[in-house]
Protein backbone atom coordinates (compact mmCIF):
# COMPACT_ATOMS: atom_id res chain seq x y z
CA UNK A 1 0.00 0.00 0.00
CA UNK A 2 1.30 3.72 -0.89
CA UNK A 3 2.24 6.12 1.57
CA UNK A 4 0.05 8.56 0.87
CA UNK A 5 -3.12 5.70 0.89
CA UNK A 6 -1.91 4.68 4.43
CA UNK A 7 -1.93 8.59 4.99
CA UNK A 8 -5.40 9.25 3.68
CA UNK A 9 -6.55 6.24 5.82
CA UNK A 10 -5.20 7.84 8.84
CA UNK A 11 -7.16 11.84 7.42
CA UNK A 12 -10.48 9.60 7.30
CA UNK A 13 -10.25 7.48 10.59
CA UNK A 14 -8.83 10.23 12.50
CA UNK A 15 -12.01 12.56 11.61
CA UNK A 16 -14.29 9.58 12.41
CA UNK A 17 -12.82 9.14 15.69
CA UNK A 18 -12.84 12.51 16.34
CA UNK A 19 -16.31 12.97 15.81
CA UNK A 20 -17.72 10.00 17.68
CA UNK A 21 -15.37 10.33 20.97
CA UNK A 22 -15.60 14.68 20.21
CA UNK A 23 -13.80 16.80 22.75
CA UNK A 24 -12.64 13.56 24.98
CA UNK A 25 -10.31 12.32 21.78
CA UNK A 26 -7.77 15.45 22.67
CA UNK A 27 -5.75 12.86 24.93
CA UNK A 28 -4.49 11.48 21.64
CA UNK A 29 -2.66 14.88 20.53
CA UNK A 30 0.49 14.13 22.25
CA UNK A 31 1.11 11.33 19.12
CA UNK A 32 0.66 14.03 16.78
CA UNK A 33 2.31 16.36 18.36
CA UNK A 34 5.42 14.16 18.48
CA UNK A 35 5.47 12.93 14.64
CA UNK A 36 5.12 17.17 14.00
CA UNK A 37 8.22 17.36 16.17
CA UNK A 38 10.18 14.47 14.00
CA UNK A 39 9.24 16.38 11.03
CA UNK A 40 10.26 19.87 12.44
CA UNK A 41 13.53 18.34 13.75
CA UNK A 42 14.80 17.45 10.29
CA UNK A 43 14.17 21.26 8.65
CA UNK A 44 16.70 23.34 9.84
CA UNK A 45 19.54 20.83 8.68
CA UNK A 46 17.74 20.24 5.77
CA UNK A 47 17.62 23.80 4.21
CA UNK A 48 21.07 24.62 5.03
CA UNK A 49 22.71 21.25 3.74
CA UNK A 50 19.94 21.21 0.51
CA UNK A 51 20.11 25.06 -0.10
CA UNK A 52 24.18 25.16 0.47
CA UNK A 53 24.70 22.33 -2.01
CA UNK A 54 21.93 23.88 -4.49
CA UNK A 55 23.43 26.82 -5.02
CA UNK A 56 26.94 26.15 -5.25
CA UNK A 57 25.85 23.06 -8.06
CA UNK A 58 24.20 25.80 -10.41
CA UNK A 59 27.65 26.89 -11.25
CA UNK A 60 27.64 30.23 -11.62
CA UNK A 61 26.68 33.39 -10.15
CA UNK A 62 24.89 34.49 -13.35
CA UNK A 63 22.76 31.23 -13.24
CA UNK A 64 21.94 31.55 -9.58
CA UNK A 65 20.87 35.22 -10.35
CA UNK A 66 18.39 33.97 -13.14
CA UNK A 67 16.85 31.16 -11.44
CA UNK A 68 16.33 33.35 -8.32
CA UNK A 69 14.45 36.31 -10.30
CA UNK A 70 12.49 33.29 -12.08
CA UNK A 71 11.81 32.36 -8.75
CA UNK A 72 10.46 35.16 -6.89
CA UNK A 73 8.80 36.65 -9.66
CA UNK A 74 6.78 33.59 -10.18
CA UNK A 75 6.43 33.83 -6.36
CA UNK A 76 4.80 37.56 -5.89
CA UNK A 77 2.83 37.10 -9.08
CA UNK A 78 0.73 34.08 -7.74
CA UNK A 79 0.53 35.32 -4.90
CA UNK A 80 -0.95 38.43 -6.05
CA UNK A 81 -3.35 36.31 -8.24
CA UNK A 82 -4.08 34.47 -5.22
CA UNK A 83 -5.21 37.59 -3.16
CA UNK A 84 -7.44 39.41 -5.71
CA UNK A 85 -9.29 35.41 -6.55
CA UNK A 86 -9.94 36.20 -2.54
CA UNK A 87 -11.55 40.13 -2.54
CA UNK A 88 -13.26 38.86 -5.91
CA UNK A 89 -15.08 36.12 -3.84
CA UNK A 90 -15.56 38.43 -0.86
CA UNK A 91 -17.10 41.58 -2.46
CA UNK A 92 -19.05 39.12 -4.90
CA UNK A 93 -20.60 36.95 -1.76
CA UNK A 94 -20.47 39.13 0.87
CA UNK A 95 -19.67 36.69 3.84
CA UNK A 96 -19.43 39.37 6.60
CA UNK A 97 -22.97 40.48 5.99
CA UNK A 98 -26.17 39.71 7.90
CA UNK A 99 -24.41 38.43 10.72
CA UNK A 100 -26.52 38.37 13.93
CA UNK A 101 -25.43 40.63 16.64
CA UNK A 102 -25.71 37.85 19.39
CA UNK A 103 -23.22 35.68 17.19
CA UNK A 104 -20.57 38.22 16.53
CA UNK A 105 -20.99 39.19 20.50
CA UNK A 106 -20.10 35.47 21.66
CA UNK A 107 -17.27 35.11 19.15
CA UNK A 108 -15.31 38.11 20.24
CA UNK A 109 -15.80 37.11 23.97
CA UNK A 110 -15.17 33.10 23.22
CA UNK A 111 -11.65 34.23 21.61
CA UNK A 112 -11.13 37.48 23.08
CA UNK A 113 -8.08 36.15 25.37
CA UNK A 114 -6.56 34.75 22.28
CA UNK A 115 -7.18 37.98 19.76
CA UNK A 116 -5.22 39.77 22.43
CA UNK A 117 -2.47 37.31 22.62
CA UNK A 118 -2.00 37.31 19.30
CA UNK A 119 -2.39 41.37 19.06
CA UNK A 120 0.29 41.60 21.32
CA UNK A 121 2.31 39.16 19.50
CA UNK A 122 2.31 41.46 16.37
CA UNK A 123 2.42 44.33 18.09
CA UNK A 124 5.92 43.38 20.01
CA UNK A 125 6.83 41.62 16.50
CA UNK A 126 6.12 45.22 14.79
CA UNK A 127 9.10 46.15 12.85
CA UNK A 128 10.47 49.26 10.53
CA UNK A 129 10.58 48.17 6.81
CA UNK A 130 14.77 49.06 6.94
CA UNK A 131 14.75 46.90 10.36
CA UNK A 132 13.03 43.90 8.65
CA UNK A 133 15.39 43.89 5.86
CA UNK A 134 18.61 44.04 7.94
CA UNK A 135 17.19 40.98 10.05
CA UNK A 136 17.62 38.48 7.25
CA UNK A 137 21.39 39.27 7.44
CA UNK A 138 22.08 37.24 10.39
CA UNK A 139 24.88 38.51 13.30
CA UNK A 140 25.36 34.62 13.91
CA UNK A 141 23.74 32.33 11.82
CA UNK A 142 24.32 29.53 14.81
CA UNK A 143 21.56 31.18 16.78
CA UNK A 144 19.56 31.26 13.85
CA UNK A 145 19.60 27.61 13.06
CA UNK A 146 18.50 27.59 16.70
CA UNK A 147 16.04 29.89 16.66
CA UNK A 148 14.66 28.96 13.53
CA UNK A 149 14.77 31.87 11.92
CA UNK A 150 14.42 30.60 8.27
CA UNK A 151 15.12 34.22 6.24
CA UNK A 152 18.44 34.25 8.70
CA UNK A 153 18.86 30.46 7.71
CA UNK A 154 18.48 30.62 4.33
CA UNK A 155 20.55 33.98 3.77
CA UNK A 156 23.14 32.33 5.30
CA UNK A 157 23.17 29.23 3.27
CA UNK A 158 22.84 31.07 0.05
CA UNK A 159 25.65 32.96 1.18
CA UNK A 160 28.15 29.95 1.70
CA UNK A 161 26.89 28.38 -1.63
CA UNK A 162 28.04 31.08 -3.53
CA UNK A 163 31.20 31.64 -1.91
CA UNK A 164 32.04 28.06 -2.66
CA UNK A 165 31.69 28.74 -6.46
CA UNK A 166 34.57 30.96 -6.30
CA UNK A 167 36.83 28.48 -4.90
CA UNK A 168 38.58 26.33 -6.93
CA UNK A 169 37.19 22.83 -6.91
CA UNK A 170 39.64 21.62 -4.81
CA UNK A 171 39.18 23.39 -2.23
CA UNK A 172 35.18 23.79 -2.16
CA UNK A 173 34.39 19.68 -3.43
CA UNK A 174 35.29 18.36 -0.07
CA UNK A 175 33.09 20.94 2.07
CA UNK A 176 29.89 20.18 -1.07
CA UNK A 177 30.53 16.19 -0.44
CA UNK A 178 30.28 17.07 3.04
CA UNK A 179 27.21 19.03 2.96
CA UNK A 180 25.38 16.25 -0.31
CA UNK A 181 26.08 13.60 2.39
CA UNK A 182 24.92 15.32 5.37
CA UNK A 183 21.85 16.69 2.75
CA UNK A 184 21.68 12.55 1.85
CA UNK A 185 21.75 11.56 5.64
CA UNK A 186 18.67 13.70 6.38
CA UNK A 187 16.52 12.66 3.59
CA UNK A 188 17.12 9.09 4.70
CA UNK A 189 15.81 10.27 8.12
CA UNK A 190 12.86 11.67 6.43
CA UNK A 191 12.26 8.41 5.03
CA UNK A 192 12.22 6.55 8.45
CA UNK A 193 10.02 9.58 9.87
CA UNK A 194 7.70 9.21 7.16
CA UNK A 195 6.62 5.46 7.76
CA UNK A 196 4.57 7.06 11.38
CA UNK A 197 3.27 9.81 9.24
CA UNK A 198 -0.41 7.89 9.14
CA UNK A 199 -0.14 7.76 12.78
CA UNK A 200 0.50 11.07 13.49
CA UNK A 201 -2.06 12.15 10.34
CA UNK A 202 -4.60 9.98 12.61
CA UNK A 203 -3.99 11.64 15.56
CA UNK A 204 -3.92 15.25 14.90
CA UNK A 205 -6.92 15.16 12.69
CA UNK A 206 -8.88 13.58 15.39
CA UNK A 207 -7.88 16.22 18.14
CA UNK A 208 -8.84 18.92 15.96
CA UNK A 209 -11.89 16.84 14.62
CA UNK A 210 -12.80 16.48 18.66
CA UNK A 211 -12.35 20.01 19.76
CA UNK A 212 -14.42 21.91 17.13
CA UNK A 213 -16.70 19.44 15.76
CA UNK A 214 -19.48 21.33 13.51
CA UNK A 215 -21.15 24.01 15.67
CA UNK A 216 -18.32 26.41 15.27
CA UNK A 217 -18.43 25.80 11.47
CA UNK A 218 -22.18 26.30 10.95
CA UNK A 219 -21.56 29.98 12.88
CA UNK A 220 -19.14 30.66 9.93
CA UNK A 221 -19.80 28.27 7.50
CA UNK A 222 -20.42 31.17 4.88
CA UNK A 223 -16.83 33.30 5.95
CA UNK A 224 -15.36 29.57 5.92
CA UNK A 225 -16.81 28.22 2.52
CA UNK A 226 -15.43 31.80 0.44
CA UNK A 227 -11.66 30.91 1.68
CA UNK A 228 -12.47 27.22 0.68
CA UNK A 229 -13.54 28.28 -2.64
CA UNK A 230 -11.07 30.94 -3.59
CA UNK A 231 -8.45 28.40 -2.23
CA UNK A 232 -9.88 25.80 -4.55
CA UNK A 233 -10.30 28.31 -7.29
CA UNK A 234 -6.62 29.19 -6.92
CA UNK A 235 -5.36 25.39 -6.42
CA UNK A 236 -7.31 23.51 -9.45
CA UNK A 237 -7.06 26.87 -12.15
CA UNK A 238 -4.21 28.70 -11.55
CA UNK A 239 -1.67 26.05 -10.33
CA UNK A 240 -3.49 23.80 -13.36
CA UNK A 241 -2.24 26.29 -15.92
CA UNK A 242 1.39 27.31 -14.30
CA UNK A 243 2.18 23.19 -14.52
CA UNK A 244 0.84 22.93 -18.26
CA UNK A 245 1.62 25.94 -19.99
CA UNK A 246 4.71 27.40 -17.75
CA UNK A 247 6.02 23.91 -16.78
CA UNK A 248 5.19 21.73 -19.33
CA UNK A 249 3.20 18.96 -17.58
CA UNK A 250 -0.26 17.34 -17.38
CA UNK A 251 -1.61 18.62 -14.48
CA UNK A 252 -2.83 15.36 -13.16
CA UNK A 253 0.33 13.55 -13.21
CA UNK A 254 1.51 16.64 -11.47
CA UNK A 255 -1.28 16.81 -8.68
CA UNK A 256 -1.12 12.87 -8.31
CA UNK A 257 2.46 13.09 -7.37
CA UNK A 258 1.97 15.70 -4.84
CA UNK A 259 -0.68 13.26 -2.75
CA UNK A 260 2.19 12.69 -0.09
CA UNK A 261 3.16 16.23 0.59
CA UNK A 262 -0.05 17.36 0.28
CA UNK A 263 -1.89 15.17 3.27
CA UNK A 264 0.92 16.00 5.23
CA UNK A 265 0.88 19.54 4.62
CA UNK A 266 -2.92 19.16 5.54
CA UNK A 267 -2.55 17.30 9.24
CA UNK A 268 0.33 19.56 10.20
CA UNK A 269 -0.64 23.32 8.70
CA UNK A 270 3.10 24.15 8.55
CA UNK A 271 4.90 24.63 5.28
CA UNK A 272 7.96 24.06 7.20
CA UNK A 273 7.34 20.82 8.44
CA UNK A 274 5.71 19.56 4.64
CA UNK A 275 9.38 20.83 3.28
CA UNK A 276 11.77 17.36 3.77
CA UNK A 277 8.01 15.80 2.37
CA UNK A 278 7.53 18.30 -0.65
CA UNK A 279 11.24 17.92 -2.12
CA UNK A 280 11.27 14.22 -2.14
CA UNK A 281 7.31 13.83 -4.26
CA UNK A 282 9.30 16.92 -6.82
CA UNK A 283 12.24 15.12 -6.76
CA UNK A 284 10.81 11.12 -7.38
CA UNK A 285 7.49 11.91 -8.58
CA UNK A 286 7.43 14.73 -10.73
CA UNK A 287 11.28 14.57 -11.95
CA UNK A 288 12.60 18.10 -11.19
CA UNK A 289 16.57 18.03 -10.69
CA UNK A 290 17.67 17.90 -6.83
CA UNK A 291 20.00 21.08 -7.65
CA UNK A 292 16.35 23.03 -8.76
CA UNK A 293 14.48 21.71 -5.36
CA UNK A 294 17.52 22.44 -3.26
CA UNK A 295 17.13 25.89 -4.27
CA UNK A 296 13.03 27.13 -5.03
CA UNK A 297 11.67 24.89 -2.51
CA UNK A 298 13.39 25.98 0.95
CA UNK A 299 13.03 29.46 -0.76
CA UNK A 300 9.06 29.15 -1.01
CA UNK A 301 8.75 27.19 2.60
CA UNK A 302 9.68 30.88 3.92
CA UNK A 303 8.65 33.50 0.83
CA UNK A 304 5.64 31.78 -1.06
CA UNK A 305 2.31 31.87 0.59
CA UNK A 306 -0.42 32.02 -1.79
CA UNK A 307 -2.93 30.46 0.50
CA UNK A 308 -2.08 32.47 3.54
CA UNK A 309 -2.48 35.62 1.13
CA UNK A 310 -5.70 34.57 -0.32
CA UNK A 311 -7.15 33.85 3.16
CA UNK A 312 -6.14 37.34 4.25
CA UNK A 313 -8.09 39.25 1.49
CA UNK A 314 -11.11 37.21 2.23
CA UNK A 315 -10.51 37.62 6.47
CA UNK A 316 -10.14 41.74 5.94
CA UNK A 317 -13.16 41.94 3.66
CA UNK A 318 -14.87 39.96 6.40
CA UNK A 319 -14.03 41.27 9.27
CA UNK A 320 -14.83 45.20 7.60
CA UNK A 321 -18.05 43.79 6.74
CA UNK A 322 -18.91 42.99 9.96
CA UNK A 323 -18.14 45.93 11.33
CA UNK A 324 -19.99 47.85 8.37
CA UNK A 325 -16.73 49.57 7.12
CA UNK A 326 -16.74 50.51 3.58
CA UNK A 327 -13.78 49.68 1.28
CA UNK A 328 -12.40 52.09 -1.11
CA UNK A 329 -11.09 50.30 -3.98
CA UNK A 330 -7.63 52.34 -3.00
CA UNK A 331 -8.14 50.19 0.12
CA UNK A 332 -8.46 46.78 -1.98
CA UNK A 333 -5.38 47.63 -4.13
CA UNK A 334 -3.58 48.52 -0.22
CA UNK A 335 -5.06 44.98 0.31
CA UNK A 336 -3.15 43.24 -1.97
CA UNK A 337 -0.14 45.18 -1.93
CA UNK A 338 0.08 44.96 1.92
CA UNK A 339 -1.16 40.82 2.20
CA UNK A 340 1.55 39.80 -0.86
CA UNK A 341 4.24 41.21 1.02
CA UNK A 342 2.67 40.04 4.63
CA UNK A 343 2.60 36.61 2.92
CA UNK A 344 6.62 37.48 2.42
CA UNK A 345 7.54 37.68 5.92
CA UNK A 346 5.50 34.84 7.36
CA UNK A 347 6.51 32.27 9.59
CA UNK A 348 5.95 28.84 7.33
CA UNK A 349 4.26 27.57 11.06
CA UNK A 350 0.76 26.50 12.02
CA UNK A 351 -0.98 30.04 12.68
CA UNK A 352 1.55 32.32 10.94
CA UNK A 353 -1.27 33.82 8.91
CA UNK A 354 -3.41 35.10 11.94
CA UNK A 355 -0.01 36.79 13.28
CA UNK A 356 0.13 38.74 9.20
CA UNK A 357 -3.37 39.61 8.87
CA UNK A 358 -2.41 42.02 11.84
CA UNK A 359 -0.44 44.42 9.25
CA UNK A 360 -3.29 43.59 6.54
CA UNK A 361 -5.88 45.43 9.11
CA UNK A 362 -3.70 47.86 10.22
CA UNK A 363 -2.95 49.23 6.73
CA UNK A 364 -6.84 49.53 5.90
CA UNK A 365 -7.71 50.85 9.38
CA UNK A 366 -9.92 47.74 10.42
CA UNK A 367 -10.02 46.95 14.28
CA UNK A 368 -7.59 44.33 15.45
CA UNK A 369 -10.04 43.17 17.66
CA UNK A 370 -11.85 41.48 14.67
CA UNK A 371 -9.77 38.70 14.50
CA UNK A 372 -11.90 37.03 17.46
CA UNK A 373 -14.19 36.79 14.99
CA UNK A 374 -12.53 34.30 13.05
CA UNK A 375 -10.59 32.58 15.28
CA UNK A 376 -12.91 29.74 15.63
CA UNK A 377 -12.33 27.89 12.30
CA UNK A 378 -8.58 29.47 11.82
CA UNK A 379 -7.18 26.10 12.40
CA UNK A 380 -9.22 24.15 9.66
CA UNK A 381 -8.56 26.62 7.16
CA UNK A 382 -5.01 26.85 8.18
CA UNK A 383 -4.80 23.55 7.35
CA UNK A 384 -6.30 23.61 3.77
CA UNK A 385 -4.28 26.91 2.86
CA UNK A 386 -0.90 24.97 3.78
CA UNK A 387 -1.91 22.79 0.98
CA UNK A 388 -2.41 25.64 -1.38
CA UNK A 389 1.24 26.98 -0.18
CA UNK A 390 3.30 24.05 -0.69
CA UNK A 391 1.69 22.97 -3.62
CA UNK A 392 2.76 26.72 -4.99
CA UNK A 393 6.24 25.83 -4.32
CA UNK A 394 6.38 22.64 -6.04
CA UNK A 395 4.33 24.54 -9.01
CA UNK A 396 6.93 26.51 -9.25
CA UNK A 397 9.98 24.17 -9.12
CA UNK A 398 8.68 22.46 -12.60
CA UNK A 399 8.45 26.02 -14.12
CA UNK A 400 12.53 26.77 -12.93
CA UNK A 401 13.04 23.14 -14.26
CA UNK A 402 11.59 23.43 -17.86
CA UNK A 403 13.19 27.04 -18.69
CA UNK A 404 16.17 25.57 -16.95
CA UNK A 405 15.87 22.45 -19.33
CA UNK A 406 16.87 20.15 -17.33
CA UNK A 407 15.49 16.26 -17.61
CA UNK A 408 13.55 17.22 -20.47
CA UNK A 409 13.24 13.47 -21.79
CA UNK A 410 11.64 13.17 -18.09
CA UNK A 411 9.00 15.81 -18.58
CA UNK A 412 7.93 13.92 -21.68
CA UNK A 413 7.95 10.59 -20.25
CA UNK A 414 5.96 11.79 -17.67
CA UNK A 415 3.37 13.64 -20.46
CA UNK A 416 3.26 10.49 -22.51
CA UNK A 417 2.31 8.70 -19.28
CA UNK A 418 -0.73 10.69 -18.37
CA UNK A 419 -2.02 10.82 -21.85
CA UNK A 420 -1.60 7.32 -22.14
CA UNK A 421 -3.48 6.75 -18.42
CA UNK A 422 -6.49 9.12 -19.79
CA UNK A 423 -6.80 7.28 -22.80
CA UNK A 424 -7.10 4.15 -21.09
CA UNK A 425 -9.64 5.54 -18.53
CA UNK A 426 -12.13 7.21 -20.91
Amino acid sequence: MKLYTKISIGLVAGVIFGLILGPKVVWIEPVGKAFIRLITMVVVPLVFASLAVGTASLGSIKRLGRIGIKTIGYYLLTTAIAVSIGLLLANAIQPGSGLEQNVKVRLLEDYQATSKDQLAKAMANKSKVMDVILHIIPTNPIRAMADGDMLGLIFFSLALGIALTYLPLSRSQPVINFLDGLNEAIIQLVHLIMKVAPYGVFALIAAVTGRFGYTILITLIKYSLVVLIGLAIHFGITYSMSVQFLGGMNPLRFFKGMHSAQLVAFSTSSSNATLPVNMKCCQDNLGVPREITSFVLPLGATINMDGTALYQGVAAVFIAQVYGIPLTMIDQLMIVLTATMASVGAAGVPGAGIVTLTMVLQTIGIPLEGIGLILGVDRILDMCRTVVNITGDASCSVFIARTEKKHASVFENFNKMAEAELVSKS
